[in-house]
């Protein structure tokens, strides 16, 4: 794409970024570099990239080796931290190998950090673990600039929050850390609907496995950041090997055209699920920004662009309930993860956060009565007739339990 001198929106920038060298070498279509080593006729030159790269930078002459640098990794990494308005970004081969690298990084600063639940599962196990040597502060977002310690070297938040939708004020996450640097989980929101770099925090991290691949066929996490962070994560990459494959990140760029359009279709099949559910017997809470009275400090507004297609919802009938739902819906797909073109449902609580610590789980809401489900390009009529025909089928055979 040549560059262009004015401002462009989103949805250009979601098509281009990343594709400028593509022009420049006079094709169109995305190659994939699969090298797992490059020639080195120059032997000083070599060690001097290889010197480079294991320090953190990029290649000074040759590749030498993809554990290093691959070229199709890269053009991914700089189209995403376009559409976040980063410096840079690096991606990993998991979203766990990118939380865990961010970890590390923020450990060589300092042994401890703050955390706001709920987060994802995986990223909770990881902090209460104690597997990285940190030690760990769980605090309300009103708590945060209290838990602060003069060896704090990370805030850690996810806005909307994994499974429960809650919302955080990064800008008042952002004040409470002062100078502690924040990473913000934005799997959920996405760069389309949400930008936490503009409102000061540092790292910004994806489950690229979610909707920036969109299709369920991926695996990959990505952290956008400053040059600084950016250097530091590379250089744990180098040494720990957690980098992400060049044809996962050719898919990741194939589809990041399309995020925008996927993001705002699935959102109004969600609002439309939404807003029936809860209005449903056998449903006793919807957990969804976009409906009324769920937005009490009015983050739509200043600091999302939309509530998402990700919504939670709690059940009359608990846990028996849930189990009854998953077993019989039949278009949506039970099934942990998220932000894939089909609608997938699964239970919290059972799944994908029954590592985390009970008391803890509750304490954020995640309740056995909680399911959690991601809105797809379907229909919406045809995923509610689906969903409910479920729920149905569960409020049916809790009244034959209960009658005997």
């Amino acid at each position: 794409m040549p560059k262009s001198a004015l401002p462009l929106s989103l949805e250009t920038q979601a098509v281009h970024a990343g594709r400028e060298v593509l022009h420049e070498q006079g094709i169109h279509a995305m190659p994939i570099d699969l090298s797992s080593t490059y020639p080195l006729h120059d032997l000083e030159e070599g060690g001097r990239s290889l010197e480079a790269m294991a320090l953190g930078g990029l290649p000074q002459g040759s590749a030498v080796y993809s554990r290093l640098y691959n070229p199709t990794v890269a053009r991914y990494e700089q189209a995403l931290a376009q559409l976040e308005g980063a410096e840079e970004a690096v991606a990993f081969g998991s979203g766990m190998a990118a939380v865990t690298a961010c970890l590390m990084a923020a450990k060589q600063r300092g042994g401890h950090v703050v955390a706001v639940r709920p987060v994802y599962g995986g990223t909770d196990h990881l902090l209460a673990s104690g597997l990285l040597g940190l030690d760990v502060t769980w605090a309300e977002v009103e708590g945060i600039g209290a838990a602060i310690r003069p060896d704090t070297s990370l805030v850690i938040v996810e806005t909307p929050a994994n499974p429960t939708l809650a919302m955080v004020d990064l800008d008042e996450v952002v004040r409470q850390a002062g100078k502690v640097p924040v990473l913000a989980d934005n799997t959920f929101a996405t760069p389309v609907l949400q930008n936490p770099i503009k409102h000061g925090v540092a790292l910004v991290l994806h489950s690229a496995t979610k909707f920036l691949g969109g299709h369920g066929d991926v695996l990959a996490g990505i952290v956008a950041t400053n040059g600084e962070w950016a250097t530091e994560l590379r250089k744990i990459r180098v040494i720990t090997g957690n980098v992400l494959h060049p044809l996962a990140a050719y898919l990741l760029h194939r589809g990041l055209p399309t995020l925008p359009l996927r993001v705002r279709a699935q959102q109004e099949g969600a609002r439309i699920i939404a807003e029936r559910l809860a209005a449903h017997p056998a449903v006793s809470a919807v957990h969804f920004p976009g409906l009324p009275g769920q937005d009490p400090k009015g983050l739509l507004s200043r600091q999302m662009q939309g509530p998402g297609s990700l919504m939670a919802f709690e059940l009359k009938g608990g846990f028996e309930a849930a189990a009854v739902v998953m077993a019989e819906v039949k278009l949506m797909t039970p099934a942990v993860s998220l932000g894939s073109v089909d609608t997938l449902i699964q239970h919290p609580a059972a799944l994908t956060h029954r590592v985390v610590d009970a008391e803890a789980r509750e304490h954020a809401g995640i309740s056995q009565s909680l399911m959690r489900l991601s809105v797809g390009l379907e229909n919406p009529e045809d995923l509610w007739a689906d969903l409910e025909q479920a729920l149905v089928k569960a409020m049916a055979k809790l009244a034959v339990g209960a009658s005997r």
